[in-house]
């Protein structure tokens, strides 16, 4: 979230989160080379937990040269594969890429150079058993959010989770309308996508860039200059991600969003029963085989 001042902002979070006596803050949605120097001279920088995301050992590599001035290792790595939902770390080429093989890399690299951080997989765990083949190969942890997408607990609206519980493999897509950049994974069936929507900058603004400008506004801009006179357009090149997300109007999901289906049952009325996160959670620590128990 850069509100126009990219730097600024992320400090000010950071350091009004550690002050807030936070036990740990995972740093995303981008490399972060120079995140750390931002909070080396807080008290709590060598206390709170600090993680990062990356999608490759070359990044890595370019976080570890970059921070290594601040003296401080991050205390855990999560590895986000090609299969992960909403914005990827990968070009549309994502499907040449596979999650076990950049993490076995990474675990040579770092075998090799001394280096002992726990490694968090994520992206595409789906079962516990993908989650075991992971921990036997030495990784800490792993991260999993598809299947908690359709719980109770789960913040979206309970209409929302039927979307992606219905959802077939071919209703997912990776496309390019995010303002940010990044190629991001949803359903296709996402309000969001083709929506004409006036940029809410002066509401949000949460992605405007130091010289205050956001790609969806160019992109609506160019529309509605292509289309004089309409009272409706339809803009299909970006998003207004900010109001989009804010109205869960945005369906960002895992790639394996079409198996949900297969951990519930189907009811009368053609929708599906809501898990409990504990259920998940459950399932993952003790299924086997690959097998996914359904609710009782």
């Amino acid at each position: 979230l850069t509100m126009n001042a990219p730097k600024e902002t992320l400090q000010v979070r950071l350091k009004a989160a550690l002050d807030a006596g936070i036990d740990g803050i995972t740093l995303a949605a981008g490399l972060h080379l120079g995140s750390f120097s931002l909070i080396e001279d807080h008290p709590r920088f060598r206390d709170a937990k600090l993680g990062i995301i990356v999608s490759s050992l070359r990044a890595l590599q370019l976080f570890l040269k970059k921070s290594a001035r601040t003296d401080r290792l991050p205390d855990y790595v999560v590895v986000e594969g090609p299969l992960a939902g909403g914005h990827l770390g990968f070009g549309m080429d994502w499907a040449e890429y596979d999650l076990a093989t950049i993490v076995a890399e990474i675990q040579q690299w770092m075998t090799d150079n001394h280096v002992n951080i726990p490694l968090i997989p994520a992206g595409g765990i789906f079962t516990g058993s993908d989650a075991v083949a992971y921990l036997d190969s030495g990784c800490g942890a792993v991260q999993v959010a598809t299947r908690f997408t359709v719980s109770k607990e789960c913040g979206l609206p309970d209409d929302v989770k039927q979307h992606y519980f219905k959802a077939s493999e071919d209703e997912i897509e990776v496309n390019q309308i995010s303002p940010t950049g990044y190629p991001m994974r949803m359903l296709k069936s996402s309000p969001s996508i083709g929506a004409g929507i006036r940029p809410n900058c002066e509401a949000y603004g949460y992605l405007l860039d130091s010289k205050g400008r956001c790609q969806y506004i160019d992109a609506y801009n160019k529309t509605v200059a292509a289309h004089p006179g309409a009272r409706r357009v339809s803009v299909l090149e970006k998003t207004c991600l900010c109001t989009h997300m804010r109205n869960f109007d945005c369906w960002t999901c895992g790639h394996y969003t079409y198996r949900l289906k297969d951990t519930s049952q189907k009811l009368d009325d053609g929708n599906y029963r809501l898990l409990s996160a504990e259920h998940v959670f459950h399932d993952y620590q003790y299924s086997k085989d690959g097998k996914i128990a359904l609710p009782a």
